[in-house]
């Protein structure tokens, strides 16, 4: 029997909020692949944070680019970009 290993393809998807102006985050870019690679590669040249959830990621790769996150997912981004807001936070006091 020959057995081959299943490599999970590397995912991202890009969110962006502007408080007071966006009713909720838009996906601004995703991919899979060198896109994903690449996606990760500007968040980092960026000092944007990254937070990995793959079933997250999942979720989100589904929707359209430009499209707001629905409602559903609200919970699982807040928490993501309170991380995000909190490593932010923490970068401008030092």
């Amino acid at each position: 029997m020959n057995h081959k290993e299943t490599k999970k393809k590397e995912r991202a998807v890009a969110l962006k909020y502007e408080h007071g102006r966006d009713q909720a985050p838009i996906v601004q870019a995703k991919g899979e692949g060198a896109v994903a690679r690449r996606i990760i590669e500007k968040a980092k040249e960026n000092a944007i944070p990254i937070q990995e959830d793959p079933d997250l990621v999942s979720m989100l790769a589904q929707l359209d680019l430009n499209q707001m996150i629905p409602q559903e997912l609200y919970g699982a981004v807040a928490e993501i970009f309170a991380f995000i807001y909190k490593i932010d936070d923490q970068y401008k006091q030092k």
